[in-house]
């Protein structure tokens, strides 16, 4: 049983590497979001759009969220 096992590792199909490559790729779209976003004429594009201002908007809900769960 265990001799299966590493040969299915061995051959790349094992779950852990499947989660680290997902995972890997997840965090290079948030960091590519965040440069993206980052860039001033972006940002004032977004503006435009309305976005900007939601995340303004959104910021006093949260910090109540935290004192809320704080309790």
């Amino acid at each position: 049983m265990s001799l299966d096992l590493m040969e299915s590792t061995a051959n790349g199909t094992g779950n852990e590497k499947d989660t680290l490559y997902m995972l890997g790729g997840v965090a290079l779209m948030v960091f590519g979001a965040g440069l993206i976003l980052s860039n001033p004429t972006i940002r004032r594009y977004m503006s435009q759009f309305g976005v900007g201002n939601l995340a303004t908007a959104v910021i006093p809900d949260v910090e109540r969220y935290f004192k809320l769960r704080a309790m």
